[in-house]
């Protein structure tokens, strides 16, 4: 498989590396410093471009794919206020679109198992939730696209909550809010960890997800890049886990 990397920091890296360990060509490799590349032969030859950017540059990356009728895969969260736009242009152009708010198959299940412990505590409102994440210190948004996930999850299944938001410092979360409470920590390397917790009187529930590298993001991205490349339309990891059961 002919293969784009649209972003070329740690990520970037570590996807190019797996990405050949498992037989495919690197075509194009785009950065901040040589986006005229868009528009050069080798770019166009790709079957499929993998993109982690900035919240900033990634809608501009991705009509610039289309144009080229080149499939995107894309981890690059923040910006997904457009997503709508690249859904009708998937529906209307017959564009094609992998998004993930993270690409680890471990985040996916523990997506799987937060859903269904909401479900389960909707019927106990003695419980009250909330969440927390801990990223590095390069980290651009927050909460991010996997919290945004979590938090989303949690207010379709739990009446009670209706919106989430960032907690102010180390603020607690009064009992019975209708806010979903995220904490997000910015410090050092760490790769990623959420946490959700629900808590009462009587006792708490913890879940927990805690990323050990980068490397199992990259890993997904590959992974989608493979089932993306030859397909039509707007796909995420459920399509590729087919997790819809859960």
């Amino acid at each position: 498989m002919k293969t784009a990397l649209i972003g070329y920091g740690k990520m970037g890296r570590i996807i190019e590396q797996i990405a050949l360990k498992r037989g495919h060509v690197i075509v194009s490799k785009i950065d901040i410093d040589n986006t005229d590349d868009f528009d050069s032969a080798d770019f166009k030859s790709a079957d499929v471009a993998i993109e982690f950017t900035t919240p900033a540059t990634a809608f501009d990356n991705y009509r610039k794919c289309f144009a080229a009728g080149i499939p995107v895969v894309s981890g690059t969260t923040g910006w997904t206020a457009r997503l709508g736009e690249i859904k009708k242009l998937c529906e209307e152009e017959g564009q094609t679109f992998f998004y993930a708010s993270n690409f680890s198959i471990g985040v996916n299940i523990f997506f799987a198992v937060n859903r269904y412990l909401a479900k389960l505590m909707n019927g106990f409102p003695s419980y009250d939730v909330t969440m927390t994440e801990v990223h590095h210190i390069h980290k651009l948004d927050a909460p991010s696209g996997t919290g945004i996930t979590l938090a989303e999850d949690i207010i379709n299944e739990l009446s009670r909550k209706e919106h989430w938001r960032l907690a102010n410092g180390k603020e607690e979360q009064p009992s019975g809010t209708e806010n979903l409470v995220i904490h997000a920590i910015r410090e050092g390397e760490t790769p990623g960890i959420h946490e959700v917790r629900y808590e009462s009187e009587a006792d708490s529930i913890t879940i927990k997800h805690d990323a050990k590298s980068r490397a199992g993001f990259a890993l997904g991205a590959v992974l989608a890049a493979e089932f993306t490349a030859g397909k039509k339309g707007f796909l995420t990891m459920n399509d590729l886990l087919e997790m819809k059961h859960f």
